[in-house]
């Protein structure tokens, strides 16, 4: 069931990204929001069904298994969307994208990260499954399990290791980029999953764990907010 939601998630967007594109091509501005929300909605949404997954046997194989498959099916699927602020600030660094654009787009991915979380919980709230059900009981199910400072260092190092890995893949063929990219992102939340979720994406992590974002928002905005960001500008900076 958990598998028939993510694929009807990732169907639904792309109805939704093609009808965009088809209607709402003399209106860039709109056309790029509503582009990037689609995108960005597919990829907090299944995250967050994938979140679900990570105690189903056999462990860690089958939550590897399926991060790895859907993130290749991101990287087929939504080709030309960041879904991530970090990778927005790139384009804007270099100034192939105005500010009012790079803005529209960061908004547009925190809009989508929310929308997700409702319609996750909805969902979660139907109790279809068994993974579903105390879903929603969880509140702040922290994915910090060690210190603040190593957590930030531990995000800040795979946002830098990411970001340089897009960087050198960009001539790669794309049907092979998007399985090392795949395979990076699997071995990242391999190191790391069980320290701090290994996320590396603002808006991801908004989605995933807003509960805790109320609670402690200093640290989790520095965490899971400003370390991606900050290893974005180190790339930036040095290449």
């Amino acid at each position: 069931s958990s598998l028939l939601l993510m694929s009807g998630v990732v169907v639904a967007v792309g109805l939704c990204r093609r009808l965009a594109r088809r209607r709402l091509r003399s209106r860039p501005e709109l056309f790029a929001f509503l582009v990037e929300m689609f995108s960005t909605f597919q990829i907090c949404a299944c995250t967050n069904e994938l979140s679900l997954l990570g105690n189903v046997e056999p462990k860690p194989h089958t939550a590897l298994t399926l991060t790895y498959g859907f993130t290749v099916l991101h990287g087929l699927t939504l080709a030309g969307s960041a879904c991530n602020p970090c990778g927005t600030l790139q384009p804007m660094w270099g100034g192939a994208t105005s500010l009012r654009m790079g803005g529209l787009k960061i908004a547009a991915q925190f809009v989508a990260a929310l929308l997700a979380r409702v319609f996750m919980h909805f969902v979660w709230s139907l109790e279809m499954t068994e993974p579903h059900l105390g879903a929603l009981s969880q509140g702040c199910s922290s994915p910090m399990q060690t210190t603040l400072v190593q957590a930030f260092c531990i995000e800040l190092l795979f946002s830098v290791v990411f970001q340089l890995a897009v960087l050198r893949a960009e001539s790669v063929n794309p049907k092979y980029r998007v399985h090392l990219v795949a395979l990076l992102v699997t071995m990242l939340v391999y190191a790391g999953g069980n320290l701090t979720g290994a996320i590396f994406n603002p808006v991801l992590a908004f989605s995933l764990h807003a509960d805790c974002f109320y609670d402690k928002f200093l640290s989790y905005s520095l965490v899971y907010w400003i370390a991606p960001c900050l290893g974005k500008f180190l790339i930036l900076y040095v290449f």
